[in-house]
């Protein structure tokens, strides 16, 4: 969407408002005001139909007091004989307030109960005075309901939405971080496991060792906190794609893995390239901790309209080295192959190790 889209886009609720403002004061102020001429009576028509008018284009930004300020200022009016409107501008405000305010239904209640109390009061008025008060009661009536029901229902389904996007964003930092936390802890933990295992490990060694658990370490914290800026200030952060494969390919062989790749896709989605990354990542991250020491190949390739990735091993090298999990790794690669599309599948080997197979359309980038 270009930025002249989004500025129409951004600028037509009140574009909307401000015809809704211009027919109301048209149709049922400018004739009554006109009527009464330069007298006091329509001085203050003219005032009030001008008040009127704002609070309608600005009930966005205060509903509760435009739905006040709109339904006293008709109410006087209309006892004024200089207003025929059957509280449609008073409805127009009532309805973001009822979205707004859907759960404080009491208050709304309230507001309706005395809306229409006054207008039972102002069809008292002599016939003479004030025509037709009885059927502008129940059209006000009928328009003070359905704005209110309509608006309940609307903050209602918004509610809905914004508690399902809220579930959809938890679970999705959820698997980044187990992602990102859980391959770094497992790199450190093989890094430390295989240094420990060595009886006559030279100082050089451990120092090497404790290097590349402190380069893990910093570069997960960076990416949590990265993750958490990101959150803190509703701003996209750059997601790591196919071409920070090799650095994790060299994490992985520092971690006690063998690691042959092969990427050949070319140029893909960002989309796309993410969930790769992400998914192969995991894959790593589940040989370094249930099969130490394994050999490992990952085949990263496009196969006509979608990139094709294959992460197999052939099993633990290191007697006992099998290590539990929880399976919520491999829950996390097939939802993130979902949301583009795409499916995974994995399954132990007949003849040792372990295969996980994805396949990702590349439109899933769009």
């Amino acid at each position: 969407m270009s930025a002249v889209e989004r500025n129409l886009e951004a600028d037509l609720p009140r574009v909307v408002d401000i015809g809704a403002a211009l027919v109301v004061v048209g149709m049922f102020w400018a004739l009554p005001t006109i009527s009464a001429g330069g007298s006091q009576r329509g001085v203050i028509g003219a005032c009030l139909a001008l008040v009127t008018g704002v609070v309608m284009i600005a009930r966005r930004r205060m509903p509760f007091g435009a739905t006040v300020t709109a339904g006293v200022a008709t109410l006087v009016g209309t006892v004024l004989g200089v207003c025929q409107d059957p509280m449609l501008a008073t409805a127009w405000c009532l309805y973001p307030m009822a979205i707004e305010r859907m759960s404080r239904t009491r208050l709304i209640a309230a507001v309706l109960v005395g809306l229409f109390a006054a207008l039972a009061l102002v069809s008292g008025v002599p016939e003479g005075a004030v025509r037709g008060r009885g059927q502008q009661f129940v059209v006000a009536v009928a328009a003070l309901s359905v704005a209110w029901l309509l608006g309940m229902t609307v903050g209602k389904q918004l509610r809905s939405a914004q508690e399902a996007e809220r579930a959809r964003v938890q679970l999705a930092v959820a698997r980044d971080v187990h992602d990102v936390v859980g391959h770094a802890l497992g790199v450190i933990v093989a890094e430390a496991g295989v240094t420990l295992s060595l009886p006559d490990a030279r100082e050089d060694e451990l120092r090497a060792t404790l290097a590349g658990v402190e380069g893990h370490a910093r570069t997960a914290l960076a990416d949590v906190q990265s993750l958490v800026r990101s959150l803190r200030t509703d701003e996209s952060r750059a997601a790591p794609g196919t071409a920070e494969l090799p650095t994790l390919f060299a994490a992985t062989r520092a971690a006690g893995v063998r690691v042959d790749a092969s990427v050949g896709t070319g140029p893909i989605g960002e989309a796309v390239g993410t969930v790769v990354f992400r998914i192969v990542q995991e894959a790593l991250s589940n040989v370094v901790r249930h099969a130490p020491g394994a050999s490992c190949w990952v085949d990263v390739r496009r196969e006509g309209d979608a990139v094709v990735v294959l992460i197999r091993d052939d099993g633990p090298a290191v007697p006992g080295g099998v290590v539990p999990g929880t399976g919520l790794g491999l829950d996390g690669m097939r939802e993130r192959a979902r949301s583009i599309g795409g499916t995974v599948r994995w399954d132990a080997r007949p003849d040792g190790g372990f295969e996980v197979v994805a396949r990702l359309p590349l439109a899933g980038a769009r």
